[in-house]
């Protein structure tokens, strides 16, 4: 399924527009990224939480050619599955 799948889905099954359901589903993923961009966790019961794990610098090494390269500090998403989908998922 991808975005335009949902949307689809969104409008079908609520009776809305397609423009509506296109500005509801990208205001929900624009909420959930702006709330990881401030540093707060994203959680839906039973389905997922997401959150920003950092990552501290390191001295890392180029598997081409073994030479060691320093990796600057990151910060990234993380997405944990909910107890609920992981059994749906794993019937």
């Amino acid at each position: 399924m991808n975005k335009r799948d949902l949307i689809e889905a969104l409008a079908k099954e609520v009776g809305l527009s397609k423009a509506q359901a296109k500005k509801a589903v990208e205001l929900f993923f624009d909420q959930m990224a702006e709330a990881l961009a401030n540093g707060d966790r994203v959680e839906i019961r039973g389905f997922c939480s997401i959150f920003v794990k950092e990552y501290k610098a390191y001295i890392g090494r180029n598997p081409k050619t073994k030479e060691a390269v320093s990796v600057a500090p990151k910060k990234l998403p993380f997405f944990k599955c909910g107890k609920e989908l992981n059994e749906r998922v794993d019937h």
